[in-house]
């Protein structure tokens, strides 16, 4: 085999997850799990590939499905108890407090902080309003904020999802920066 062609067989491989994501979501956003609504998401998802051709993702080819099952049980209970805290919010008589914060990540991969942002996003009572990149700084959003001890602790529940995200499909790179110290969150 050519190295061009392998080259093209691993791009290939590479991207097969997200293109089949792509279609599942199609199938999710329409409701309808048929041939016809795959066959539709099939040309949807090579219409946004090859028009929006963006950079391979690098995955990190690692897979613990422990915490994996872990990060998704919690998550679940996370959006509940977010869903109860925020009604409880919109309920009690008097002013809801909020802030912005910052919060400084500990790895590198634009995959993970993807991944950490739609998390904190989902959750509800914070949104992500922007991501600095280059600093692997989020920025959100967050209800229940009426002091710096209340803006610390949610920045290390950020942090705590940052390494449950990495403890399930993370890399051995991304899982040694975990282990070192802790980087201050930004303010």
């Amino acid at each position: 085999m050519t190295p061009d062609r392998r080259s093209a067989l691993l791009r290939f491989w590479n991207q097969l997850p997200f293109f089949l994501w792509l279609v599942v979501l199609w199938m999710m956003l329409w409701g309808q799990f048929t041939v016809l609504a795959a066959v539709t998401g099939v040309a949807v998802a090579v219409g946004v590939t090859k028009v929006f051709h963006l950079p391979t993702a690098e995955l990190s080819g690692r897979i613990n499905l422990w915490y994996g099952l872990v990060f998704v049980l919690l998550f679940l209970g996370e959006l509940v108890r977010g869903a109860v805290t925020v009604a409880w919010q919109a309920l009690r008589p008097g002013a809801t407090t909020s802030g912005v914060i910052a919060v400084q990540l500990r790895t590198d991969a634009d995959l993970i902080m993807s991944h950490v942002a739609v998390t904190s996003s989902l959750i509800p009572g914070s949104l992500i309003i922007e991501a600095d990149r280059e600093r692997r700084i989020l920025y959100l959003h967050v209800l229940g904020i009426r002091d710096q001890a209340d803006a610390d602790r949610q920045r290390r529940h950020v942090l705590v999802w940052e390494e449950r995200i990495v403890r399930a499909v993370g890399s051995r790179t991304e899982l040694a920066a975990l282990k070192s110290p802790r980087t201050e969150a930004a303010r």
